[in-house]
């Protein structure tokens, strides 16, 4: 195999888009030929350039392009006429405009959610040590059946309003998006507004007491929102499929081989065993 059969591996091994095979050939072929040595080196140069260069919008253009750009770039470039000078092309303004625009707004949104979200949890937090210190109420009962079991609940609600403002507290402190919360606040939102829903068709509550449980819904709106992907473009990328294909054809992949099945000689143990069996 020649030298551009060669280098067309290495090409491929550049992309990442070689084969465990092909890159042990390729290492070997290396070792014993200083031209491809040579290409390779200059190929690598000129990959690491494209693409610290090239813009998002030319990334599909550059990808067909690239067996082509490479035999260009590599090959040997003739001397400079006289009178010319040897310096490269200026990419500043490339460099500049493939930089991302800045996020004004998101460094506006983020800020703002978080110290709304830290004021809620405060007050959610006030709620709550007010309400054990001032003990139940007739009117929020909902028809418990004696006096303990009452005093019982209403301790146990204002449990979870301190548990829930310390929460938010947690999370407007935080930096990095918090998922962890989402479901346990979920659930608990969800069946406040089932149940208030129900209370207050059947008259067992009254509308002034519901308005204290908008403050809870806001600030669960608020982790939602700040648990948003794209507010953290920075953070910890997700789950979602990455750049390189999601199956690959290994044809050139030698299967492994079966076990083979290995038979034994009969040893006394067994023999002792076949007689006992048939005496």
């Amino acid at each position: 195999m020649g030298c551009e059969q060669w280098r067309e591996i290495l090409s491929a091994q550049l992309d990442g888009e070689e084969t465990p095979a092909e890159r042990i050939a390729a290492d070997a072929h290396l070792d014993g030929c200083a031209d491809c040595r040579v290409w390779c080196d200059r190929a690598a140069t000129v990959t690491r350039r494209s693409r610290l260069t090239l813009s998002t919008a030319d990334r599909c253009e550059a990808t067909v392009d690239t067996p082509h750009r490479l035999r260009s770039a590599t090959a040997v470039p003739a001397g400079p006429e006289p009178g010319a000078t040897a310096a490269g092309p200026d990419l500043a303004d490339v460099v500049l405009a493939a930089l991302p625009a800045p996020r004004r707004l998101r460094d506006r949104l983020v800020p703002g959610l978080r110290t709304g979200l830290a004021l809620i949890g405060a007050l959610q937090l006030v709620l709550g040590l007010a309400q054990v210190g001032r003990g139940p109420a007739t009117g929020h009962a909902h028809g418990a059946l004696d006096t303990l079991a009452s005093g019982h609940l209403w301790h146990e609600s204002a449990a979870w309003n301190i548990a829930v403002g310390a929460g938010f507290l947690f999370v407007a402190a935080r930096r990095t998006p918090t998922g962890g919360l989402l479901p346990m606040l979920s659930a608990f939102v969800a069946a406040l507004v089932l149940l208030s829903a129900n209370d207050l068709v059947t008259g067992r509550v009254g509308p002034t007491r519901l308005v204290s449980h908008g403050f809870l819904l806001t600030g669960y709106l608020i982790v939602v929102a700040l648990s948003r992907p794209r507010l953290w473009p920075d953070g910890p990328a997700g789950r979602g499929r990455g750049d390189r294909p999601a199956w690959r054809l290994r044809a050139d992949d030698v299967p492994a081989a079966a076990p083979t099945l290995r038979l034994l000689p009969p040893h006394a143990g067994s023999a002792r065993t076949r007689d006992r069996s048939a005496a």
